[in-house]
């Protein structure tokens, strides 16, 4: 398992299902051209890039660059690490039949050649055996889910954070994962707790 700073971007739930093997790290799919008409995803992918920037990493057809070059246009001023897998023939086995370019997608990549292409990108990695994630137990025991007014607390404490305030706890979720480590988390928690416990 390697190691990333930055939140992953992929095209689909089976991209992020075959990176989650190989890559620690958020990785947020855009449901393809889903992203076009989704702001919350497009309020997340922002953030994500002003914090600790991303890494673009989409199938290598003519698909794929629009959204690439979609996400360039949104998260413009961040930075953002273009990694691009090979284009290679061939189908992924769920599929009854290969795309309409007749090329893998990141999905069908193996570890080895995700691996390869963050190199080639300069990606820098780390091995690791796995940190402490932020749960939704987590965000059950600050109040943030599961209790009479989470929503409420939710939207003080994003807006606490400076992030945007009307998105659903799953991706609040992802979004905490991508920015806070678990100790951060626990950190921003107990401050945003004392600043309300002042007003």
């Amino acid at each position: 398992m390697i190691r990333l700073k930055q939140a992953v971007i992929v095209e689909g739930k089976y991209d992020k299902i075959a990176l989650e093997n190989v890559i620690d790290a958020v990785i947020i799919p855009t449901n393809g051209f889903g992203v076009f008409k989704d702001r919350e995803k497009r309020d997340i992918i922002r953030s994500l890039a002003q914090k600790n920037g991303i890494i673009v990493m989409t199938d290598s057809d003519s698909a794929g660059a629009v959204i690439r070059a979609y996400i360039k246009k949104i998260a413009s001023g961040a930075k953002i690490t273009n990694v691009y897998v090979p284009r290679l023939s061939g189908k992924e086995k769920r599929k009854n039949k290969p795309s309409a370019e007749g090329v893998l997608g990141v999905e069908g990549m193996s570890p080895e050649i995700i691996e390869e292409a963050l190199a080639r990108c300069n990606v820098t990695v780390e091995r690791t055996e796995g940190k402490r994630k932020i749960t939704k137990s987590d965000m059950f025991s600050a109040g943030l889910s599961g209790v009479t007014d989470s929503s409420k607390n939710r939207k003080a404490f994003l807006k606490f954070l400076g992030f945007p305030q009307n998105i659903s706890s799953s991706a609040m979720l992802d979004l905490l994962n991508g920015l806070f480590s678990y100790n951060e988390f626990k950190e921003k928690v107990f401050q945003w707790q004392k600043s309300t416990a002042t007003d």
